[in-house]
């Protein structure tokens, strides 16, 4: 039989900056003698299940969300370079739709997040405009153990159901989802450089040049917030890029994973089990 979840702390909600309705939603959430809550959750029926396993309940569907106006600069048109008020900007927003989400979660009184999706979309109403929303299930600890990060916040983690469980029965855990991104421009060719290659196998030592930098650029930013949370490494990491729109000589790297620490000094990994798929 399942643990009853404590109470929400009707005050922790109200004093936070979410919107009215979402607080309506949290409050209708929370279990109480006269109340039976109801938790949503975006995880799938295996992944709901492997986290009861691992000793944590859902406690809800959380949300963040920032639109935000991005700015415009200037590029020179023949230099690679780093567009930091670009670069900025998409961290900013991505940072206060994560904010906002991890402020549902602690007004839930949750340990933690698990299968996080941070998403950007482009909506109608200006081409400089965009919305950053960032999703995933509170859970929380049917034990009682501590398992917020360094900051005293619910950890925040990208990781699947299942995924999650494998972590901790491995001897490790979640502190924070850690992301780190650089917008960079591209230098475009010269009219004598482009007739220099016609015809011929040659790397363009330019655009390598480009995207390696920003990815790196990208890659050590996230590094560094790992450090922050006193994270041991960094599981499930991605290197995604888009133009967002910019035109072709404009794109950003973001890099995103779950940093994670050792609960134990002996970390027993499963033996792997041979499964069959009779899907079509």
């Amino acid at each position: 039989m399942s643990q009853q979840q404590p109470p929400i702390n009707d005050t922790s909600i109200q004093d936070t900056n979410i919107p009215e309705h979402a607080r309506e939603r949290l409050t209708s959430m929370r279990n109480d003698a006269t109340h039976k809550g109801l938790f949503t959750s975006d995880l799938s029926v295996n992944e709901f299940l492997l986290v009861r396993e691992a000793g944590f309940d859902p406690v809800g569907l959380v949300v963040g969300s920032s639109i935000y106006h991005i700015g415009y600069q200037m590029a020179n048109w023949g230099q690679n370079q780093e567009m930091n008020v670009l670069t900025q900007a998409m961290y900013h927003a991505r940072e206060l739709a994560m904010t906002r989400m991890e402020e549902e979660a602690e007004a839930l009184g949750a340990d933690g997040i698990v299968g996080v999706r941070l998403e950007v979309t482009r909506h109608e109403w200006g081409e400089d405009l965009a919305e950053f929303v960032a999703i995933g299930t509170a859970i929380r600890s049917r034990s009682g153990q501590h398992f917020r990060n360094t900051h005293g916040m619910p950890f925040t983690s990208d990781l699947s159901g299942q995924d999650f469980w494998t972590l901790l029965r491995a001897g490790y855990r979640p502190v924070g989802m850690v992301m780190g991104n650089c917008v960079y421009h591209v230098s475009r060719q010269g009219l004598g450089q482009w007739f220099s290659r016609v015809g011929r196998n040659v790397e363009m030592t330019n655009y390598t040049q480009a995207l390696y930098d920003a990815r790196e650029l990208a890659m050590e930013r996230m590094q560094a917030e790992a450090l922050s949370l006193q994270a041991q490494g960094i599981v499930g990491a991605q290197i995604v890029e888009h133009s967002h729109g910019w035109g072709s000589h404009m794109i950003e790297f973001f890099a995103v994973g779950t940093a994670v620490i050792s609960v134990s000094d002996d970390h027993q990994i499963q033996t792997p089990s041979l499964s069959l798929l009779l899907n079509d």
